[in-house]
């Protein structure tokens, strides 16, 4: 835990009794926050608890409704984002919002390109972004295209970008969920760095080892209001947790999930869904796996172990060489997503952003979308037969929204997830592909979202789970099926499911690996 910075130093910027409305809705309700050079401050709560909200208030993609916000002891009113930025304040997304066509060195000076008798200088730009790059330790070639570099490194470089424009507050939303351990590692030294140099800091995570390893305060939101703002050294994970859900979090401090403690799942029974020995070539090898009705069945493995893999060549979305796979029974000899959803099968993908959500549809055309055929006739759409589906989905999954006319891409990440599972739900499936579903929500919308996948396995639905923490497909899992570079590695069932027991199959097979390789 980094030591807490002095806390006499005049705030960098301050935002006092923030308020911002849309449309009727309160967003954020008289919040204020001090952000002090060289403190980290995180900034936590659920979706939709006016995180977003708050820092666009920052960076001026919002204006004030109420409040006042000062910028180095000074009033500050800014009037567009650009304008922001020219003061000192850079914000890094999730996303890479970078021209990936373009060098390295090309994105580090976008809008700022050294000119040389009216030309580009691209030996200044090309020395100068290598000298950036390596002042934070990241190792890229500056004229290759940002786009062809991985997904860890455009992020680093994206930091690089924001943090050597004289940064005087940098604002961190979500930057480690698409990073490797390594790269987060990489990440937080840079945080350090920046802290050592004076910089205001905003991370903005749903990662608590992130949170208590790299934060001096963190400020807590709930409902669009303040709900504290404390050192990081005085807090707990349970308190944190509790704060944040507004109500008791021993289950989650304890690591139990919503998903536990079901009923044991009757295996005589014929399979929802079975794939057998199926195999691509350098992909997946012989890969079996059997889902029965009402069973929850988990994808654990290391980051390349063919988790995601599987479950496109179950539902039929990668081409497989041998193998089959059989729904109910049924040998399916059509393969596609068309047809597995034909045949009771639906998946979730695991970028909702790329191949899930409609961003500029409203929730009730997202959430139909998949009903279409069942609800036209003749052409024409029966909307008051689609407007009570979408009512009953809004409300059994809890979408929290000022009605299904809303844009989905106004929505939290929770909320959207819930409208691709509530997409699912429409088709009546058999069977449910979840990659990665509680992926970048905040703890009390993966609760929802873990409660709800628990509700569909009680009522017979087959479950396939993936998800990178381990600790989550333990423990909402019935069946475990160990991944290891496209291969089995062995199948777990009830009390023999353990974090213990999946690092055992894995480290086994690693250290088999090891002596068939050594001379």
């Amino acid at each position: 835990m980094p030591a807490d910075p002095a806390q006499q130093q005049a705030p960098t910027l301050s935002i006092t009794g923030a308020s911002k409305r849309f449309a009727g809705v309160v967003a954020l309700d008289d919040v204020s926050v001090d952000l002090r050079p060289g403190e980290v401050h995180a900034l936590v709560g659920e979706n939709g608890a006016g995180k977003s909200t708050l820092i666009k208030l920052m960076t001026g993609v919002y204006s004030l409704d109420e409040g006042e916000l000062r910028f180095e002891g000074q009033p500050r009113t800014f009037k567009s984002a650009r304008e922001a930025q020219q003061a000192g304040i850079q914000t890094i997304y999730q996303e890479v919002f970078l021209a990936p066509q373009l060098s390295v060195a090309r994105n580090m000076f976008l809008g700022r390109e050294p000119q040389r008798f009216g030309s580009l200088n691209l030996g200044k730009m090309n020395r100068d972004s290598q000298e950036i790059l390596e002042r934070y330790g990241i190792v890229a070639d500056v004229r290759r295209p940002l786009g062809d570099l991985g997904l860890g490194v455009q992020q680093m470089v994206a930091v690089a970008r924001a943090v050597s424009q004289d940064a005087k507050v940098v604002i961190m939303d979500e930057p480690t969920s698409s990073l490797e351990p390594r790269e987060i590692d990489k990440l937080l030294s840079v945080v350090a760095l920046l802290r050592q140099q004076g910089v205001a800091i905003v991370y903005v995570s749903h990662k608590m080892d992130e949170i208590f390893r790299a934060c001096d305060v963190v400020t807590v939101l709930r409902d669009g209001k303040l709900v504290s703002t404390d050192p990081v050294s005085a807090m707990t994970r349970r308190t944190l947790v509790s704060r944040m859900l507004g109500r008791e979090a021993t289950d989650v401090e304890s690591g139990r999930t919503q998903l536990s403690a079901r009923a044991v799942v009757d295996r005589e029974t014929t399979p929802a869904l079975q794939a057998q020995e199926v195999s691509r070539k350098l992909v997946l090898e012989d890969i079996s796996l059997t889902v029965h009705p009402g069973e929850i069945v988990g994808l654990a493995g290391l980051l390349g172990s063919g988790r995601s893999e599987t479950a496109r060549a179950v539902f039929g979305a990668m081409p497989v060489d041998s193998g089959s796979v059989a729904v109910g029974g049924e040998v399916s000899r059509h393969r596609s997503p068309a047809a597995s959803i034909r045949r009771g099968v639906a998946m979730l993908p695991e970028d909702r952003k790329v191949e899930g959500i409609i961003p500029g549809m409203s929730i009730r055309d997202n959430i139909a979308l998949a009903a279409l055929p069942q609800l036209s006739r003749g052409g024409f759409i029966n909307r008051r037969r689609q407007d009570e589906i979408v009512e009953v989905f809004m409300r059994r999954l809890r979408i929290r929204a000022s009605g299904p006319l809303q844009r989905v891409s106004e929505l939290s990440g929770g909320n959207q997830q819930k409208v691709l599972l509530a997409r699912l739900l429409c088709l009546n499936p058999k069977v449910l592909i979840l990659d990665e579903p509680t992926r970048g929500i905040d703890v009390g919308a993966k609760a929802e979202v873990q409660a709800l996948i628990a509700e569909l396995a009680e009522k017979g639905l087959g479950v396939m789970l993936i998800s990178s923490e381990l600790e989550e497909v333990v423990e909402g899992s019935d069946t475990v099926l160990v991944l290891r570079d496209g291969a089995a590695l062995g199948t777990l069932f009830g009390d023999e499911i353990s974090e213990d027991s999946i690092m055992n199959l894995i480290a086994g097979a690693a250290a088999d690996t090891l002596e068939t390789t050594t001379p």
